[in-house]
């Protein structure tokens, strides 16, 4: 389970000032009451047109790991590139026509008469990618034709300045044909259709982005709209280093344009709430209020389309300085009318100082909406749910007080300990929680006919076993949690980058991998040593199984070799479908988190197999539908969607609007049920989930070899 705790690093604002040395296009930087900004091209106090030169890098992406080798090739697409508003001129407004940012450019500073920043008509310098196993991969639609590939940001980055050297004085816009990115190395935190600002390594200034042409399924932008939200958000923030964020560093570059966080602005169109700034991917690509894109899914902004010489381009709708900077307006461009006022900030969350005292949590408050109380026999259905104890305003909700209907509790978490040898795990809790009242609520729970167990991992820690001597510390330390807090067993959510799969590590029945393979024996020994009432789960992401049906190695399909090795002793495999990027079905078709079609489709990836990297001899055989859940965010996920998925992979009703069609359309009486990221959430939203969807597993009819 991934944590959103990454700040906003964006944007700026304006008002005087003097040229700046960083990056290889020209910059120059304003004073303002956030401090000095920096801008693209020169100051409008001087007037005139700049030019900035630019390199048109069309990208060939090879990904040749696959059964067929699939190649992405941008250059067919650099002849609309430079028809369209990024090089040619369109009117905007009642403006004379200018190129998209130079347009932006005046919009921002007031248009200033006679000062212009035009690109320059390029050079186009094409290069070639090869994707290597476990940095892409490609989706493909059956019914359509057309392929998405999925790559990540900061390997296509260093790959492309390996062949394009430094460029003084240049922009280098690169161009990806129908290709959307991950960042961090990490599948899961997706998507964008690019990135921007300096390269670490060669310094070039530079702005990536996707032209798409023929349009998967499931994409709503189209043609320059991606390249032109990242050449707008590279006007926004043209000094922005991305490899340099990957690895968290401080201070900041010198000249990177920052505002506080800010809150998601009501517009038609946007569906986010909450923060903008503070997902994961916001630190390598930035990220703008008209843009969706710090989901796992494909991102979808706002689009303004204009029409020059018979041609019709979608554009980045984007917020201009004026709304991060609490300014006068205009606060977007090329739609003025979109956001009608400055952006309001969001509070920031600053930690206790370390060796700060914990006083004991207070107990969560009543809440305003009551628990369904838990009737009938068990029937073979249940109701999964992690619990971390988080009561609404910062109380604690303990673990006897969580809704009757739920009927495995698993507790995060145990996670590493760095103070210790390799593979040793502690029981990591809320400070000021109660460790001897969760004990005794462990008991009571189990009392009431709960299983509780004990999550291993969690999204954010990193844990090895690359060495087969730290076996028995891995063994050791977990017996001792699952002994001293009476637990019923093991969860185990190792995410990325905890387990990947070295280079050559093709067969899921003999893995290669010392972590992996350490972990297996582990695992097995655990069992050895509490019995055969001791309970395994898994909980792998999106990538860790789903992605490894079209690509197998590096972190996609990770959890594999993992799942073949414990089969035997396996207690059930609940997926993330939510830590996922957009996955592809056996009927041949892309799917994305959020919707009972994708639920339905990785779901059944388990119930029936499938071809581990589409390698047509290598099939990783079905599981029994009774080991098999289907895992829920409490947040994105709703009550409705939920119970419409349930309903149709265990009784093969069919929703309303649904098109992914069931191998067994009947459904999968045996299948477990539904787990949900949190118990905590669900209680603190009035039971929305576990009062729905509670009920409905507990009234099914028992499922086939149910106790």
């Amino acid at each position: 389970m991934k944590n959103a705790r990454y700040l906003l690093i964006v944007l700026l604002a304006l008002v005087g000032g003097v040229g700046y040395g960083q990056g290889t296009a020209p910059t120059f930087r304003y004073n303002t009451a956030h401090g000095a900004m920096t801008l693209p091209g020169r100051d409008p106090a001087q007037g005139g047109t700049t030019v900035i030169p630019t390199v048109l890098v069309p990208v060939r992406l090879e990904f040749n790991a696959s059964p067929t080798a699939v190649t992405l090739d941008a250059a067919g697409d650099v002849r609309q590139v430079l028809r369209s508003p990024v090089f040619s001129k369109m009117t905007f407004g009642a403006e004379e026509p200018t190129q998209y940012v130079d347009a932006m450019l005046r919009a921002t500073a007031g248009k200033p008469s006679g000062w212009h920043t035009l690109l320059g008509q390029p050079e186009v310098r094409p290069v070639t990618v090869e994707v290597p196993v476990g940095d892409g991969y490609v989706l493909s639609s059956k019914r359509t034709g057309t392929r998405l590939g999925m790559v990540d940001a900061e390997y296509l980055e260093r790959e492309i300045f390996k062949q394009i050297p430094r460029q003084d004085g240049k922009l280098v816009i690169v161009v990806t044909r129908n290709t959307a990115y991950y960042t961090y190395g990490d599948a899961t935190v997706c998507c964008t259709w690019g990135t921007h600002g300096v390269d670490a390594a060669t310094g070039n200034s530079f702005a990536l982005g996707s032209y798409l042409g023929a349009v998967p399924p499931l994409v709503q932008e189209h043609d320059v709209q991606p390249l032109t939200e990242q050449l707008a958000e590279w006007v926004n923030d043209p000094l922005h280093d991305p490899l340099f964020h990957l690895a968290f560093r401080t201070p900041l570059p010198a000249g990177e344009n920052i505002v506080p966080t800010w809150k998601w602005p009501e517009v038609p169109g946007v569906s986010e709430t909450g923060c903008g700034g503070n997902s994961p991917a916001t630190r390598y690509t930035l990220e703008d209020p008209l843009n969706t894109n710090n989901r796992s899914d494909l991102p979808s902004g706002l689009a303004w389309v204009g029409h020059e010489r018979g041609a019709a381009w979608h554009l980045a709708d984007v917020a201009l300085m004026g709304w991060y900077t609490g300014g006068t307006g205009p606060y977007s461009f090329p739609d003025a009318g979109i956001l009608k006022a400055g952006a309001i900030p969001c509070p920031e969350f600053h930690p206790p100082a370390p060796g700060t005292a914990q006083q004991t949590l207070a107990p969560a408050p009543p809440s305003s909406v009551a628990a369904v109380p838990s009737t009938g026999a068990k029937n073979g259905h249940e109701l999964i749910g992690y619990w971390t104890g988080s009561g609404p305003g910062g109380t604690l909700l303990r673990l006897r007080d969580v809704s009757p209907q739920w009927d495995v509790i698993i507790v995060a978490f145990a996670d590493v300990n760095h103070t210790a040898p390799e593979g040793t795990l502690k029981l990591h809790v809320r400070p000021g929680m109660d460790l001897a009242q969760m004990k005794d609520d462990i008991a009571w729970l189990k009392s009431q006919g709960k299983k509780v167990l004990i999550s291993l991992g969690g999204g954010g820690e990193y844990f090895t076993l690359a060495q087969s001597a730290s076996i028995p510390n891995f063994v050791n330390s977990v017996t001792q949690i699952v002994t001293d807090y009476g637990f019923d067993g093991i969860d185990l959510d190792f995410e990325a980058p905890s387990l990947v799969l070295d280079p050559g590590d093709a067969d899921f029945r003999h893995p290669k991998t010392p972590s992996v393979v350490n972990l297996i024996t582990g695992l097995r020994e655990l069992r050895e040593h509490f019995g055969p009432d001791f309970m395994l789960t898994l909980v792998p992401e999106g990538t860790q199984i789903p992605a490894g049906y079209p690509s197998y190695g590096g972190q996609f399909g990770t959890y594999l070799p993992v799942l073949w090795g414990v089969r035997d002793i396996l207690s059930f495999i609940d997926v993330q479908d939510y830590n996922t990027p957009p996955l592809q079905g056996l009927d041949g078709e892309i799917y994305q988190m959020g919707s009972v079609n994708y639920d339905a489709a990785m779901t059944e990836l388990l119930l029936r197999g499938f071809a581990v990297g589409g390698r047509a001899g290598d099939f990783f055989p079905p599981l029994p539908a009774d080991k098999v859940a289907v895992g829920f965010l409490v947040g994105p996920a709703t009550p409705k969607g939920v119970s419409e998925a349930m309903d149709y992979l265990i009784t093969g009703k069919v929703p309303a609007g649904v098109t992914y069609k069931l191998r067994r359309p009947g459904g999968y009486p045996g299948m477990i049920g539904a787990m949900f990221w949190t118990i905590d959430a669900d209680r603190n939203e009035g039971y929305e989930f576990s009062n729905m969807v509670g009920p409905q597993l507990h009234g099914y009819a028992s499922a086939p070899g149910a106790k």
